[in-house]
């Protein structure tokens, strides 16, 4: 699991992806030796927008979004009982990350535990789908196989602590990934929907970084993620000399990605206006269609290699921004940990979280 935390952050709503399916998630991460930064930090993710957050030094479970602020009509002391969840297991995080330590034979140094986990729903066909994940520096640790009904580990330090989930947590994380996660996440779907359920066309933009470089088709400021970018020819959509990159999060909560172009040699600039690129979001009417056309690139190079007054610059603000961001969420937002307790002279994890918003208690379970 090297890359857990992007890829949940960074690969969220790729090419193609399907605009009735909701979910939530929760990330978690724990740190040893880290300076400046939280031991411990819990962020929940409707949709991929931001919902609440916790860390160790704030102490208090708060909400993101304005609409969030509908679940205490439900549930008075909603937030009292999250903030309590996440004290707990805040206090029994610092003890358990050195007993992995002690685990994998280290000492001192820097160490990250992240945790994820979540669920999916489909509100046109009701399927759903869930998923638990543990890492420790960037490594899967163990991850929960809901097909299966097993936990996977993937590193001989996690085999003690496998043998004993699958005999004790197999029902109840069934239960949580598709009952009581699915249930909070349609709760918070009709909590956010004016905001969840809007639409928002990009702005479409064609970019050169030199002369010889692919031309990248760039969609900025849609919503939601679910929306599809492609370059055609004569109407024909192209998959050979195509790139399609990664859907990104802006700091508005809209949303950004791109895909190039390498144009063959052989195309003359008389041919250019045969490709387009398709801009479509899912369930839109209409299709956004930008023709290749050599004087609307914006680029940063000119004919003698100098840009020139006439000449467009790339605006990679926006590019810089939605970077910056999603490297912040990155260190605030992925979030995880593992709980560890000693039982007869074997150190081996003991399963919590700070995010049951079933109304249950913490689980705390004897491993």
């Amino acid at each position: 699991m090297k890359t857990l935390m992007f890829v949940f952050l960074l690969g969220i709503g790729l090419h193609g992806a399907a605009a009735v399916t909701h979910s939530l998630k929760y990330f978690y991460t724990g740190s040893s030796g880290v300076p400046n930064f939280p031991e411990f930090v819990s962020v929940g993710l409707v949709d991929e927008g931001q919902i609440d957050y916790y860390d160790s030094n704030t102490r208090r479970d708060v909400p993101k979004q304005d609409w969030m602020s509908r679940v205490t009509a439900d549930r008075a002391d909603y937030w009292e009982e999250q903030t309590q969840l996440c004290l707990g297991s805040q206090q029994t995080f610092k003890a358990n990350i050195e007993i992995l330590k002690q685990r994998f034979n280290q000492t001192g140094g820097v160490h990250i535990v992240q945790f994820i986990e979540g669920c999916e729903w489909d509100d046109e066909t009701g399927n759903t789908n869930g998923f638990t994940q543990w890492g420790y520096d960037g490594e899967d640790f163990i991850v929960f196989d809901l097909k299966t009904e097993t936990w996977v580990a993937p590193v001989p330090q996690a085999v003690i602590t496998k043998h004993k989930w699958d005999k004790v947590w197999i029902t109840e994380r069934k239960n949580y990934l598709t009952q009581i996660c699915t249930d909070w996440l349609k709760k918070y779907v009709d909590y956010g929907r004016s905001s969840l359920l809007r639409t928002e066309l990009p702005s479409v933009s064609l970019l050169q970084k030199t002369s010889s470089s692919p031309v990248s088709c760039h969609a900025t400021g849609f919503y939601p993620d679910s929306a599809t970018l492609i370059w055609r020819k004569d109407g024909e959509e192209l998959h050979e000399d195509v790139d399609h990159g990664e859907i990104l999060l802006n700091h508005d909560g809209s949303f950004q990605m791109s895909v190039d172009l390498k144009l063959p040699s052989s195309v003359t600039p008389e041919d250019w206006r045969r490709y387009d690129c398709v801009f479509q979001l899912y369930g839109g009417k209409n299709d956004i269609i930008t023709k290749l056309d050599k004087a609307e690139i914006r680029t940063n190079w000119g004919k003698t290699g100098i840009r020139t007054n006439e000449e467009k610059p790339i605006d990679t603000t926006v590019i810089i921004i939605a970077v910056v961001v999603v490297l912040a969420l990155v260190l605030v937002a992925a979030v995880g940990f593992i709980i560890y307790k000693l039982r007869k002279k074997a150190k081996v994890p003991q399963y919590t979280e700070c995010h049951q918003k079933s109304g249950s208690s913490t689980e705390s379970q004897d491993s």
